[in-house]
């Protein structure tokens, strides 16, 4: 009988087929399913391509799935391929409690079980909203098998009252201004209807953006490919060019763990730091690269930060939005910009050096696109922090904060987790000033709360009437990539672990110096070490995820992963 052998090919169809102490049966059985569904067996003889399906009627940054699948099928189909669509977790940024960072892990474990699990020689990836590439990535690096990323790509821009909107940087930007009183709750709602009119992610250099940029910068997406509109033509095309790549991957196979490397994790962060981009970017480089056993080191980061300029002019930190960004050039001229920083003997998916990528020079706009000698900033966008306040670092985005602010050593008022900053932020009684650190605490990602990008503590009500438009803010969460301000992040060890965090109390003195990159609590020890004897863990969730969560998540320098989860458990 066809295909009844002792040792069947350990491809396609055959590919991790179940035991029940005889593989030929098993693969009998699988291929008898498999006709089922219409499949001929010239079909089922072929390699098969996994896709990578997170398309939800929850997602509006995947609302295109469906059409992008059917290109990938279409390049796969046309290579001599088998394409076979499998749905995982999906996650939406404003359509998940707490957060979608909580449920990162979750995704990156879906995908992983299911590349590994299932009958295929390769795979495309296929995401977009913040925290699906990242857990799709961080999977493909621990399943190992052939992967191309696609993504779902960005909305455009809105042309509005001469003015453009994308979201999100400018829903926060009009929200903030509702706050102060200067726009109208009339206005507000008229602006709710034009801030995302297309399908897509957000429209500036946010989370999303700067993801889908650094997997292009770490080889995974071809070069180009990262930054095309979601409703352009391109992306359907990018999208019919996976599904032939993956299919190339099968017989001149090149694995995540051959381009993810050290030298390519180093390339992404220079890009992260050029951008301009997403705070939360490093968290989830970090996981990724901790998959691989590389470690992030945030001294380095500082190192690499004041030797790399922000040469692109995109909000949140400019003026551009990302169809600019992609039309003047896109990553392949931002590399080409950079390119003596560059470790150049990294490979992409198509097995091709950046070196040779790079051989010809590429074509920039330099309105959003900066030449180096003419940058944005002359240093990067992201700094580390360390000292006594968060003895294993924190973060700030400096492109997006107020110069004045860099050197301060003022009151702190605290809030104790996202229910009391809720129940205070706009008490008019509140004795906050200006010149205050707002500091929210028990809400990094052991706790319920799952990490949410609460950082961007709004102004007290009474300090933003008075047309306060930015202060010291600090935090064991996070931020959105599409925020700005002078904002601390990913204090660690969190409050939740029993960090210097946890201590502070309001009226206490904390000294920010971003020039010292040091980050200090100046309370007397004896003080602290009365607290300390008072202070007590959260209590430890009964049961699932969240209890998962409580005794597996690692802190932010370690990428918030599950500890089981990185290179070697």
């Amino acid at each position: 009988m066809r295909g009844m052998t002792n040792t069947p090919p350990k491809t396609g169809l055959a590919r991790n087929t179940a035991n029940y102490g005889d593989r030929d049966f098993a693969l009998y059985l699988r291929r008898s399913f498999a006709k089922s569904m219409g499949y001929s067996q010239t079909m089922l003889d072929k390699p098969v391509v996994g896709i990578v399906d997170t398309g939800s009627d929850y997602n509006n940054c995947h609302r295109t799935v469906p059409e992008l699948i059917e290109a990938v099928k279409r390049g796969v189909l046309a290579a001599g391929g088998l394409p076979m669509a499998f749905p995982t977790v999906s996650l939406c940024e404003p359509s998940l409690f707490p957060t979608s960072m909580h449920y990162r892990n979750l995704a990156a474990i879906d995908t992983e079980a299911m590349l590994t699990a299932q009958p295929m020689d390769a795979a495309v990836l296929v995401g977009g909203c913040d925290k699906t590439v990242p857990a799709q990535l961080m999977a493909a690096a621990s399943a190992d098998i052939p992967a191309v990323q696609l993504v779902t790509g960005p909305m455009l821009a809105t042309p509005f009252q001469g003015e453009r909107l994308s979201a999100c940087t400018d829903c926060r930007r009009y929200w903030a201004m509702y706050r102060a009183g200067t726009v109208s709750g009339e206005r507000i709602a008229q602006i709710e209807g034009r801030l995302a009119t297309t399908a897509g992610t957000c429209g500036v250099m946010g989370t999303a953006s700067t993801m889908a940029c650094i997997a292009e910068a770490l080889g995974m997406i071809p070069l180009g490919h990262g930054s095309i509109p979601a409703v352009h033509a391109d992306r359907l095309r990018a999208a019919e060019e996976a599904g032939a790549l993956a299919v190339r991957l099968i017989t001149n196979p090149i694995k995540p763990s051959q381009i993810i490397t050290a030298k390519s994790v180093e390339n992404a962060l220079r890009v992260l730091l050029a951008l301009g981009g997403s705070t939360n970017a490093l968290i989830h480089l970090t996981a990724i690269a901790g998959r691989i056993g590389v470690k992030i080191d945030l001294e380095r980061l500082n190192m690499l930060s004041d030797t790399t300029p922000v040469i692109v002019d995109l909000k949140p930190t400019g003026e551009g939005y990302m169809e600019d960004f992609h039309s003047a050039g896109g990553m392949p001229a931002l590399l080409w910009e950079l390119r003596d920083l560059l470790h150049l003997d990294c490979i992409d998916v198509t097995g091709t050096t950046l070196g040779e990528r790079l051989s010809e020079p590429q074509f920039v706009d330099r309105r959003y696109i900066r030449a180096r000698a003419e940058p944005v900033s002359p240093v990067g966008g992201i700094v580390s922090l360390f000292g006594s306040l968060a003895p294993r670092g924190a973060i700030l985005k400096r492109s997006a904060a107020t110069p004045s602010l860099f050197e301060k050593e003022a009151r702190a008022m605290v809030f104790d987790g996202l229910e009391d900053l809720a129940n205070r932020i706009d008490d008019p009684d509140m004795d906050v000033t200006a010149d205050d650190i707002l500091v929210l605490k028990n809400a990094g990602s052991l706790t319920p709360a799952g990490m949410p990008e609460a950082g961007y503590l709004p102004i007290p009500r009474k300090l933003a009437l008075a047309g306060v438009k930015d202060m010291v803010r600090m935090s064991d969460c996070r931020m959105s990539g599409t925020a700005f301000g002078t904002i601390v992040l990913h204090i660690t060890p969190e409050a939740a672990a029993g960090g210097p965090l946890a201590l502070v109390e309001t009226g206490d003195i904390i000294r920010l110096s971003i020039k010292n990159r040091s980050l200090d609590l100046l309370v007397d020890e004896a003080v602290l070490a009365t607290r300390r004897a008072a202070w007590v863990p959260p209590e430890k969730p009964k049961r699932g995820w969240d209890r998962i969560i409580h005794e597996q998540v690692l802190q932010a320098d370690e990428g918030c992963d599950l500890a089981l989860m990185r290179q070697g458990g």
